[in-house]
């Protein structure tokens, strides 16, 4: 839900950010380690009780993750590439995050608990898992009232006020498994007025097929070229 609403102005706030990084010789992919580093610092933290400490590094493991895209433009490097790493490492984070508040309550007087943040997390991989497959079929699966940022939002507000924690995460929960249930209805109805879906996925396996036959010929002919030329200074 903020990542369709309040991502623009939110990249526009930080594009001055994006170009002052950029003087640094930082990569976009150094920013997405230092964030994921910092995240495991943050799962250390709250596993271990230290809630606040948790919450201040949330908040820094999220600077990265915000800045990297700023930084990408203001560098002109943005890439297929780096989205893919962007979002494997986003999820990495959110494991070892809900991962520490698991182990937290695994380890303290109610061990029950710990299926809570586990449950979120299931829930949260099976929405992101629908999105990348939906994209895969040429279909638009974004958006949902809990999201990546409500849910990162919502464990700082529990990480701030410990006793608000377990409600937080029960919301949080029913949030997620309602945002499921809104992706997986729009997919669906694009799906039954979308009957080309399968065509463009067949011609895109043929494009590639394509290149690679391309790619292998141009290889092939360089080869070739180059065994010509050493026979002709053999000769």
């Amino acid at each position: 839900m903020f990542d369709g609403k309040f991502r623009a102005p939110v990249d526009k706030a930080v594009k001055p950010l994006g170009r002052a990084l950029r003087r640094t010789h930082l990569t976009p992919d150094h920013l997405t380690v230092i964030g994921l580093v910092v995240a495991v610092g943050a799962g250390v933290a709250i596993g271990a009780g230290r809630f606040w400490l948790g919450l201040g590094l949330v908040i820094l493991a999220a600077l990265p993750d915000l800045l990297d895209g700023a930084l990408a433009k203001a560098s002109n490097s943005s890439s297929q590439r780096g989205a893919f790493f962007d979002s494997t490492i986003d999820r990495f984070a959110d494991a070892l995050l809900f991962g520490g508040l698991s182990w937290y309550y695994a380890t303290t007087s109610h061990p029950l608990y710990a299926m809570l943040p586990f449950a979120v997390m299931a829930l949260s991989s099976v929405i992101s898992y629908m999105r990348a497959k939906a994209e895969s079929l040429g279909l638009d699966a974004k958006g949902g009232i809990m999201e990546r940022a409500e849910r990162i939002i919502a464990l700082c507000l529990g990480l701030l006020i410990r006793p608000l924690m377990l409600p937080i995460l029960w919301i949080t929960l029913a949030l997620t498994a309602i945002t499921a249930v809104q992706r997986f209805v729009k997919v669906w109805k694009q799906a039954a007025v979308a009957p080309v879906t399968a065509a463009r996925i067949e011609l895109r396996r043929s494009r590639r097929q394509s290149r690679r036959v391309v790619r292998t010929e141009r290889r092939r002919t360089r080869i070739s070229r180059a065994t010509g030329r050493t026979s002709i200074r053999r000769d």
